[in-house]
């Protein structure tokens, strides 16, 4: 059956599965001998890398060629007799082997700079693509390269010439005898995906061998699904039993004691001395809600005038700092309370089921926990995430189409959410047991468009309306809320996911962290300002000290009420950059074991002993919560 499918049509698949296979292999061989002093260069390590990794590079050659087999499958019978569909399997060879050698190059630079092969790092380039370009064209000579590049897969092409005319004129041109071939050629890739992953070619205790044997396109594609970058291959390290001690006392606080002696655990019970207030509370994240979009935080333009206004009837957090710059980092840090770890949120990678949040803690309580969305929840991975980890998740299929004002690709305009928010709490209300939902916004977001008439800024004008907008949808929300039996008790908490912009003059741009944080119940919380410096991980067991609940608790967060003074810290972060916020200084951890503490202080200059402690507490949070997530010591 194989020797029959080679000389169809569908040899021509073949030769290009080989020539994918053939730069891959030889880059290998080109990284085994820039690495040599790297590797024990036994003849059984030799062997392991190369008859691994010319596995893995068959499995990539097989993800890579899917199109071209579909494309065989499909084109009809009298095309494979035309003279130009002759010249069309020249230029697809070429196209396929300029791919190949182009990501052959990219491998050695990347291989180069970081050692290893493709990982999240690589995705993340792919993320910041204007970044990435700008730092390519100045880095190195990419005209000449492409050129060069050109040339040398225009050679190969020609040489093959013979043999793609052979395979055009042979073979059956039958749909039936292609479409049965077809099948047989699906089985190794389905079977590759089911059974076969990323840590086959894991040989070794030695990183560079480990590497050696993977494939750089595979490696890329696993990183993306994984969305993750290893702490210990990457990052700064301290020795576990330093790790441990340091945050054994980075996380004791006056109202806890620890309750487990696993390494790098914060496994701890929370006791309140007060009685327990079993509160309604509804949550209102905010898509991209930057302090400075308030009046009380200087903005000039008067666009958030209801959120203003609530102000100075709230209990205000005026110097709070999101842990990253996408949603999905917001919702982590707001239901998980962990530091960033390196690569993507958690709320996106695998293995995330079962988890101890925010919302496992209220549900323990006896509460209906609800997640609220005014989009499709696949997004990001929420439904997923909310649903196996204390949540009821309610999106945008709950909303029938008559019930809506207007959307566009986020979801429904916020104040079609907020109505779909009312009728749950109303739900939930009448079952007799307390509350905690979470409503997460949407209209604060490229393209900036929303209902006609409510604002006196037109729709799809920019991003001043739409926050202004969403400020009047809260603003509706709140005024109707208080007119429901249940509003008096219950505590409002109006917070932010991140910022509108992260980008700055520095790597870590500060200011572009900061985000507001209101917390409104008039019966039962006093209006004032805390000004104290608090993480967004802090924002539950603050929420949750509040309501004086004594609770098991694997939070990495403050209650910063109960937190001693000088202890504040926060946490910010992009996938790659993992910084620490303390003592008016900056702590930068960053792939290669890079380390850089910047002084935001004129007066305050930080000596070397500062600087160390500084930084092994740094990398004793951030170390201990990766460990913590591979190893599932934050499962309930």
């Amino acid at each position: 059956m194989v020797s029959r499918i080679i000389s169809s049509k569908f040899g021509f698949v073949f030769l290009v599965a080989m020539v994918i296979v053939l730069v891959s292999s030889a880059t290998r061989v080109i990284l085994f001998f820039l690495s040599i002093h790297d590797v024990d260069p036994s003849l059984l390590t030799t062997a392991g890398i190369f008859a691994v990794g010319l596995g893995y590079d068959v499995i990539n050659a097989g993800y890579v060629i899917i199109p071209l087999l579909l494309f065989m499958l499909v084109t009809p019978s009298r095309l494979y007799k035309q003279t130009w569909f002759v010249y069309l399997r020249y230029i697809t060879l070429f196209l396929f082997t300029f791919l190949a050698l182009f990501n052959a190059v990219s491998e050695y630079f990347f291989w180069d700079e970081f050692h290893t092969r493709y990982n999240f790092i690589a995705v993340d380039y792919l993320i910041y693509t204007t970044e990435v370009l700008g730092n390519i064209r100045e880095s190195y000579p990419i005209e000449w390269i492409l050129l060069t590049l050109a040339i040398i897969s225009v050679a190969i092409t020609y040489l093959l010439k013979p043999a793609v005319a052979q395979l055009q004129s042979s073979g059956s041109n039958a749909w039936k005898v292609r479409a049965r071939y077809l099948l047989v050629l699906s089985v190794f890739p389905l079977f590759s995906f089911l059974c076969v992953d990323n840590t086959f070619h894991h040989l070794s205790n030695n990183p560079y061998v480990n590497e050696l044997a993977g494939n750089g396109l595979y490696e890329l594609f696993a990183a993306y699904r994984n969305n993750e970058l290893s702490y210990d291959q990457f990052y700064k390290r301290l020795d576990y039993v330093d790790v441990n001690d340091n945050l054994r006392s980075l996380i004791k606080t006056p109202d806890s004691r620890l309750v487990s002696s696993q390494p790098a655990s914060v496994d701890r019970y929370i006791t309140s001395d007060g009685i327990e207030k079993r509160l309604n509370v509804v949550m209102i994240s905010v898509e991209s809600f930057s302090a400075d979009f308030m009046h009380h935080f200087g903005n000039p333009k008067e666009i958030t005038p209801f959120l203003d206004s609530l102000y100075d009837h709230s209990l205000v957090f005026t110097n709070l700092y999101a842990t990253g710059t996408r949603t999905v980092r917001g919702l982590e840090a707001l239901s998980l309370a962990v530091p960033p770890t390196p690569g993507q949120s958690i709320v996106r990678r695998p293995n995330n089921e079962d988890l101890f949040t925010l919302g496992t803690v209220f549900r323990n309580k006896g509460y209906e926990t609800q997640y609220i969305y005014g989009g499709y929840g696949y997004f990001d991975n929420m439904n997923y995430f909310f649903d196996h980890n204390g949540y009821h998740v309610v999106d945008r299929t709950a909303i029938p189409d008559g019930d809506i004002d207007y959307e566009n690709i986020w979801g429904v305009a916020d104040e079609n959410l907020f109505d779909l928010a009312f009728k749950e709490i109303e739900k939930d209300y009448s079952s007799g047991k307390p509350f905690f939902a979470q409503v997460m916004t949407t209209s604060n977001h490229r393209p900036f468009t929303y209902p006609d008439g409510r604002i006196d800024i037109p729709s799809h004008s920019g991003r001043d309306g739409a926050v202004k907008y969403t400020d009047y949808a809260i603003g509706r929300f709140i005024t109707e809320a208080k007119t429901k039996p249940w509003f008096d008790n219950t505590l409002f908490v109006i917070v932010a996911d991140h910022c509108a912009s992260s980008a700055g003059k520095t790597e870590l741009p500060i200011e572009g962290y900061h985000i507001p944080m209101l917390v409104y119940a008039p019966s039962h919380v006093k209006a004032g300002v805390m000004d104290r410096l608090m993480s967004q991980v802090d924002i539950a067991p603050t929420l949750l000290g509040m309501l004086n609940f004594s609770y098991r608790s694997k939070f990495y967060g403050y209650d910063i009420f109960r937190l001693e003074r000088g202890r504040e810290r926060a946490f910010i972060s992009t996938y790659q950059k993992l910084g620490y916020l303390k003592d008016s200084a900056l702590v930068i951890l960053s792939p290669q074991q890079g380390v850089e503490v910047q002084s935001l202080s004129t007066r305050h200059s930080i000596d070397k002993a500062e600087e160390q402690r500084l930084t092994d507490e740094a990398i004793s949070w951030y170390q201990a919560a990766s460990y913590a997530f591979q190893h599932g010591l934050m499962k309930e």
